[in-house]
């Protein structure tokens, strides 16, 4: 009796820190762009399609945090490691272009802040254990 009390828990904790952790890269992703908008001087010369690819990459943040929490086990663990892999090495990227293209240091630190949560993000879903088998 103990035992599925003790494994509904940790899965509750898991599920609990993976939707942190997508609200916190989201958040990392909202501050680096709040920095870089009041860093600018010139209008913004950002087409529409560019400004998609950034809504695409903030909405996911979005439905994975609603989705960890509402899918069953096994589909909420092997989302969070597909999604949080696609995440990782996106920003990955980008975190390498910050520091090629010599941009500013905020860049650097909101980058790695998503960096970090997007690996965290699979580390944990990793980690999770299956309760079912």
């Amino acid at each position: 009796m103990n035992t599925n009390k003790e494994t509904a828990r940790n899965l509750l904790d898991v599920r609990i820190i993976l939707a942190v952790l997508w609200v916190a890269g989201m958040l990392s992703s909202l501050n680096g762009d709040t920095y870089r908008l009041s860093a600018m001087t010139k209008p913004l010369g950002v087409s529409s399609e560019l400004l998609s690819v950034f809504a695409v990459v903030l909405v996911g943040h979005v439905f994975m945090s609603v989705l960890t929490l509402t899918l069953k086990s096994p589909v909420s663990r092997w989302a969070n490691r597909i999604i949080g892999i696609f995440y990782a090495l996106f920003i990955f990227a980008f975190w390498v272009n910050t520091f090629v293209s010599r941009l500013p240091g905020y860049e650097i630190v909101w980058a790695t802040a998503q960096l970090v949560c997007a690996l965290l993000v699979v580390w944990y879903a990793w980690k999770w254990t299956n309760p079912e088998g």
